[in-house]
């Protein structure tokens, strides 16, 4: 399966989806082509809305549009659809409004566009908000599978999806499922996990350990909120280490949720990657090269944390 964006993913799942199931619906603040609901848009015209720049609006029809018995995909670049969070706290968390909140261009590796376009604290804000789900797919697949368990779950949920292309990294007859997480490979000495446009090199950088004889298990864990905390807790109880690899600011993100339970659960070593300060422009690779976040800066930072 060729690399794609998890917003080309989304774009296509939601065309798919709507054809059988009228109630989906989308709003957009006038980036439709860059979340990729353009061809819904053609597809369904009278089931889609461009209410222009104004993010809080959006967020307000889409709240009366699932109160309404609608489906709304409610669709932005994650720092601008986020950053709206007294919106989403009250329209759409509060009252339960069955929204799904889409998310793109999340993380630094968007690139050139720098910093103001750049979702880095999106996981973090809505993570503070009670019962918002949280899904951040890690290729074509998964993404799919994600959007159509968007339609079918009840109630708000935050879909964060790439801009730039992510390699196929699911296992053959993989479901993706709420709350669970998929072990991509069996390891021993540490517990990798990772999400979204940052598996693929998480699995590259195990690769690296393993010809220094470290087995590193990594955990796709597209499930942010709710985390499977059972697998991960089994997987850091066999490690006795854990690694973190987000593309999202060191604060609040899968770092930040994963610190939480192993801190009340069962206390192990943890070392966690990501954003360190706020992003800027550049080229993605050279982006996630300096953050650590590229499979050597992963695989270094994983040799230190064990003393390797």
């Amino acid at each position: 399966m060729p690399a794609k964006a998890s917003r080309a993913a989304f774009g296509e799942a939601l065309l798919e989806l709507a054809a059988k199931d009228d109630r989906i619906v989308t709003v957009d603040a006038d980036l439709s082509k860059s979340t990729m609901t353009a061809s819904f848009a053609r597809a369904y015209p009278d089931r889609a809305f461009n209410v222009g720049i104004a993010e809080s609006n959006m967020l307000g029809i889409g709240a009366g549009l699932a109160l309404t018995g609608k489906v709304p995909f409610v669709c932005s670049f994650a720092c601008f659809v986020v950053g709206r969070f007294e919106t989403i706290r009250v329209s759409v968390a509060y009252t339960s409004a069955n929204v799904k909140i889409v998310g793109t261009h999340a993380g630094i590796a968007i690139g050139e566009d720098g910093y103001s376009q750049m979702g880095l604290e999106d996981i973090a804000c809505l993570r503070a908000l009670p019962d918002i789900p949280i899904i951040q797919p890690a290729d074509e697949a998964e993404t799919k599978q994600a959007v159509a368990c968007a339609v079918e779950h009840q109630g708000p949920l935050y879909l964060r999806l790439t801009r730039q292309s992510l390699e196929a990294v699911s296992p053959p007859g993989y479901r993706f499922q709420l709350g669970k997480a998929v072990v991509l490979q069996p390891g021993t000495d540490v517990t990798v996990l990772a999400s979204g446009g940052t598996v693929f090199n998480a699995l590259e950088a195990a690769r690296r350990l393993a010809a220094g004889d470290v087995r590193a298990e990594v955990i796709n864990v597209a499930s942010i909120r709710p985390l499977d905390e059972d697998l991960i807790l089994g997987s850091a109880g066999k490690t006795g280490h854990v690694v973190t690899v987000e593309d999202h600011s060191l604060a609040g993100g899968l770092g930040g949720a994963v610190a939480e339970l192993l801190s009340e659960v069962l206390p192990t070593p943890l070392k966690r990657l990501g954003v360190q300060g706020f992003g800027e422009s550049g080229d993605a690779g050279s982006l996630y090269a300096k953050h650590g976040l590229d499979p050597a800066g992963i695989a270094g930072s994983v040799l230190k944390f064990l003393n390797r």
